[in-house]
């Protein structure tokens, strides 16, 4: 799951730097006491609660405390926790955050632990466990989940507009013109007259509901914006992955994406950037003022909630290559370094990361857990509730997935690209500005 990072995150590691412990967590023997457990996830806390629950069952011994907390503010006070000596024990970890907790040794490595009680990482869907490996070898995080990127659509919308489901399944895109999605954005995109944005008359000023929604920029990763697009071109965000030191913001085909993807405000189907600040995706389009969000599997279950709004799920479209792309992320289960109970929180780490955890996790619907197995259970979950997964999963079965940029520096990679990124969609600056800013970001690795 993503979410986008901002300032907090570049004065987060100025203030991680002011400290650091570091170590390696031991096997989970005569693990006993109280742990904290952060999450920011609230749609997941009740699946965590049972799974805390189950756990003090099986380890009477253990008592695990969980909070909850919104995205900017998890981080926030994480950080602060790192410098004051008051972080949890135990905290779901971001890709685009541990590179720099592990490298100001914030972060236990779970190696020996792994070993000695005999975690089978193959049981883990391909791919996910390398990535909590970082660049000096040591693994910092089991997995837990995750995540790919699909539509979001208003079928009550599309069924007026006379698109079909499986039209939305097979919609292409290409830099040029946009495709047959940018038709499709277009055709659902409705002014306040009741034209649409395909129609002569049709008012860019005065638009009721608009045929794509906006998060945000995106920053450097877009993971949900418009990396399925820019990924299908060719387009890397870095040399390698992980641990690329060269980004690719320069790119003509990644420019041209981002000029495409702006060029959707300026025609008017999709909302200005300034509209975004402190807006809710999600709620807009359960307000219906969207006809088309692009966002994670992770929010399956709250577009579903939206009272009057039948919300159905269609793939990414495909690209010039002819391809579908999501870019792949998962989350993972950390210990912090300066935990004062390690034996129970890595038995707590291990225990998240089991099937008698991860099953828990599936049978609510709400994420596809890390285990191949617990996955499997949570399609079968939402496939209980009729709801179709297919367009996340398919990227999976495929193998239409990218990674999410893993890199050093990301916070200060963030304080360059977020606000460059804003300045093109609001139409201040062109997409060739972003050479500079690239420029800029390369110069972090030299």
């Amino acid at each position: 799951m993503k979410k986008t990072l901002g300032a907090v995150a570049a004065a987060a590691a100025i203030a991680i730097s002011l400290s650091a412990c570091g170590g390696s967590a031991p096997a989970s023997t005569e693990a006993k006491g109280e742990i904290n457990y952060w999450l920011w996830d609230a749609n997941q806390l009740p699946a965590y609660k049972q799974c805390a629950d189950d756990f003090t069952k099986a380890n009477p011994d253990i008592k695990v405390k969980i909070t909850q907390r919104g995205w900017d503010d998890y981080w926030t006070t994480l950080t602060n926790g790192f410098v004051a000596g008051t972080a949890p024990d135990v905290f779901t970890n971001h890709l685009s955050k541990y590179p720099e907790y592990a490298a100001k040794k914030q972060l236990l490595s779970l190696d020996e632990a792994v070993a000695k009680d005999g975690i089978k990482l193959e049981s883990y869907t391909k791919g996910l466990p390398e990535l909590w490996v970082g660049q000096d070898g040591k693994r910092y995080g089991l997995p837990k989940d995750w995540d790919t990127v699909g539509l979001f659509y208003n079928k009550a919308m599309t069924d007026s507009a006379g698109l079909t489901a499986e039209q939305m399944a097979n919609l292409d895109w290409n830099p040029q013109d946009g495709g047959s999605y940018e038709k499709a954005i277009a055709h659902l995109t409705v002014d306040e007259k009741g034209v649409r944005g395909d129609e002569a008359g049709f008012d860019k000023n005065n638009v009721a509901v608009y045929g794509l929604g906006l998060a945000g920029s995106g920053s450097g990763q877009g993971q949900t914006e418009w990396s399925f697009l820019s990924a299908t071109t060719g387009w890397t965000a870095t040399d390698k992955n992980p641990w690329g030191t060269k980004f690719n913001y320069d790119d003509p085909k990644f420019q041209e994406t981002i000029a495409w993807w702006a060029g959707l405000t300026e025609k008017g189907y999709m909302p200005k950037l300034e509209t975004t600040v402190g807006a809710s995706l999600a709620d807009n389009f359960g307000a219906g003022k969207a006809a088309i969000n692009t966002t994670g599997d992770w929010l399956i279950g709250q577009y579903q909630s939206y009272k009057g709004v039948k919300t159905a799920f269609a793939p990414t479209p495909k690209g010039p290559d002819g391809k579908r792309a999501s870019m792949f992320n998962g989350l993972a289960d950390s210990v912090w370094a300066g935990t004062k109970n390690p034996a129970a929180s890595v038995k707590w780490v291990e225990y998240l990361a089991s099937t008698a955890c991860q099953d828990v996790v599936a049978s609510k619907a709400v994420v596809f857990p890390a285990l191949t197995s617990s996955s499997e259970k949570a399609a079968e979950a939402f496939k209980a509730k009729g709801t179709d997964v297919s367009a996340f999963t398919t990227h999976v079965k495929e193998g239409t997935t990218f990674l999410f940029p893993i890199a050093d520096k990301a916070a200060k990679v963030d304080g360059i690209m977020k606000p460059a990124m804003d300045a093109v969609l609001s139409g201040k600056k062109p997409a060739s500005s972003l050479t500079e800013a690239n420029d800029q970001v390369n110069a972090l690795f030299k």
